[in-house]
């Protein structure tokens, strides 16, 4: 298959994608917002919070993601790709959006696990206070963060937008696509997820109401399940962009170009549907509530 073929697959398959998932993130995400701030038994509840605030942040990723669509099928993808705010731009919502997002997968998971654990101590460390403080460092690093982040890249020739400066390329290989946006959160939600549904299999020896006890298994389930797409969507593309931010490929290879940038929309695709798999949390949240 020809280098031409192969982008022009990409181009297609990058826009029904992207506009596919982007809607249902965008549905999906609104009638969480909706059924979290509005049904009594998510009111002063901390997991809610989390929740609703990572329904927010996927909900502005999904704009993005749609807005970034729709200019590169009107002017090609060379407007996004050479184009110096949209660079920036770009790397900054995508990193804050994921940075809140990841975290309050992982708050979400570490307040049920405290939530339902037998020992009473362990139970008052979660309070709402702490929720709320949680939040405003998750979203306050987010734009510290990207904000940061976004001052060493740039635009080169043939390339693209890349980090330019060697000390803060080391930091983004070693450290924050493996660790920060990998390794860490995969393991802190993974770990939590499954000990708080380790703590509702035996909360039935707990002097609880019927009806919060179900509650609590059931919002134990959501996110376990939540943590487990978490994870299958998150691998794939934490290792591809530790590999790609150090192995360029030159435009005038087109071929290898059409190869690398046809990964980069499975990938993306894949990781996408990390902001927008709640669409199928909504009806489970009606049934619950």
């Amino acid at each position: 298959m020809s280098s031409s073929r192969i982008l022009e697959f990409v181009s297609n398959y990058s826009l029904y994608t992207n506009c596919i998932v982007g809607g249902f993130g965008l549905i999906g995400n609104t009638l969480n917002i909706l059924v979290f701030t509005h049904l009594k038994c998510f009111r002063n509840n901390r997991c809610g919070l989390y929740l609703t605030v990572e329904s927010i942040s996927n909900f502005f990723n999904q704009i993005m993601s749609l807005i970034l669509t729709i200019l590169t099928s009107m002017y090609g993808p060379s407007f996004i790709v050479n184009s110096f705010i949209w660079c920036r731009f770009k790397y900054m919502m995508s990193q804050l959006t994921a940075i809140v997002t990841f975290s309050m997968i992982c708050f979400a998971a570490g307040d049920q696990f405290f939530s339902t654990t037998y020992y009473f101590n362990l139970r008052q460390i979660c309070t709402s206070k702490l929720s709320q403080y949680l939040v405003f460092i998750s979203i306050s690093f987010g734009f510290f963060h990207s904000f940061l982040f976004i001052m060493f890249m740039n635009i080169q020739p043939l390339v693209g937008c890349i980090i330019y400066n060697e000390i803060w390329l080391r930091y983004a290989t070693i450290f924050f696509y493996p660790v920060l946006m990998g390794f860490l959160p995969i393991v802190i939600a993974s770990m939590f997820s499954l000990l708080a549904f380790r703590n509702v299999r035996r909360i039935i020896r707990r002097q609880i109401p019927i009806e919060r006890r179900r509650f609590d298994q059931q919002i134990t389930a959501m996110v376990l399940v939540h943590v487990v797409s978490f994870v299958i969507f998150t691998i794939p593309y934490d290792s591809y962009r530790t590999y790609a931010i150090n192995n360029r490929v030159d435009q005038t290879n087109l071929f290898a170009y059409a190869i690398v940038t046809l990964i980069e929309a499975l990938i993306g695709s894949i990781v996408n549907l990390n902001f927008a798999v709640n669409v199928f949390f909504f009806f489970y949240l009606i049934y619950i509530g």
